[in-house]
């Protein structure tokens, strides 16, 4: 069935690939979805496994292809690359993929130019850089998943800690996905109030000792995906519906704030560089990057992120 839409294609079929594409289908968000794989036969197993759940779901077409199947697509999810292993941060992996995506890239391009391409290989900030530089894409089409889930693991631990819907909490893990990024406790918000407002009321305030649960809580987030890993080999469930959400902001227009990674261009003087910060994304991806306030130690933290990943594209010469 030819021409359905939105139409979404996923490169790469691993656990983070697949979890992503079962969500899509459970959530009904698209009525085509596209599986390329190395190993196509994974790939075609995948998509029977998927479709047989026909009934129960809404209608959505589930094909296993190759590059030129891809075309029409309204985003491409990039989830190939190395495997992160136990102990392995993920820098480490950034040439490897990155010789990859001078792979993936150019087929993309070939075939579905104006899909928003969504990079979700680690490390997603370098990597989503690579992706811009290669495809020669304007930034605000090429994005990552950046500190969507960061920012999800910091809402759903705040929200236990708190004893309050997860949903109402506001705050953001910005910067690298990884070990340089940092939680915005300045603009964290409870209801509608600051932190520092919120937690002098809280049913724990007689026996929380607020700098110490925050720098806990932070270290459980910044650490989550080592212990993940560490316990069953791999993180999927989290991301799978984190891309979801991205996916639904731009099939949908929906103009979700989300802390997706995009070129940063003169943010207290970080320029030329992927990082995470709270964007407006909708049709074609980006529509607008939200420079919020950063109190000092913020602003600090945040430069250090930049020169961080910066040196790492130099290193790798992108």
């Amino acid at each position: 069935m030819p021409g359905l839409k939105p139409k979404i294609s996923i490169i790469g079929c691993g656990n983070v690939g697949i979890r992503c594409a079962y969500a899509l289908v459970i959530k009904g968000v698209v009525r085509e979805i596209v599986l390329v794989d190395l190993d196509r036969n994974r790939a075609e197993g995948e998509a029977m496994d998927l479709n047989h759940g026909a009934p129960y779901i809404r209608p959505v077409e589930i094909i296993a292809g190759d590059y030129p199947d891809i075309q029409d697509s309204d985003v491409v999810i990039i989830t190939a690359g190395a495997k992160q292993k136990q102990g392995q941060s993920r820098i480490d992996l950034v040439k490897r993929n990155i010789a990859l995506y001078r792979k993936i890239i150019p087929e993309i391009m070939k075939y579905s130019p104006d899909a928003v391409l969504l990079v979700v290989s680690n490390p997603v900030d370098i990597l989503a850089y690579a992706a811009y530089k290669i495809s020669g894409k304007p930034p605000r089409g090429v994005i990552s998943s950046g500190t969507v889930l960061d920012s999800a693991r910091l809402r759903f631990l705040l929200s236990k800690h708190c004893n309050v819907d997860a949903r109402n909490i506001h705050a953001y893990i910005l910067g690298e996905h990884g070990d340089s990024e940092f939680a915005v406790w300045s603009r964290a918000m409870i209801g509608g109030m600051y932190f520092k407002e919120y937690c002098p009321i809280c049913e724990k305030n007689s026996c929380c000792d607020r700098e110490k649960e925050l720098s806990g809580i932070f270290s459980e987030v910044r650490d989550s995906a080592y212990k993940i890993i560490d316990r069953k080999g791999e993180t999927s469930y989290g991301i799978g519906l984190a891309l979801v959400k991205i996916v639904q902001s731009v099939v949908h227009d929906t103009r979700s704030i989300l802390p997706v990674s995009t070129l940063v261009e003169g943010y207290y003087g970080v320029n030329d560089v992927y990082m995470s910060l709270p964007s407006v994304v909708g049709s074609r991806g980006i529509k607008e990057v939200l420079k919020i306030s950063l109190d000092e130690k913020e602003q600090g933290l945040f430069k250090k992120s930049a020169e961080t990943l910066k040196k790492v594209i130099k290193d790798c010469g992108i």
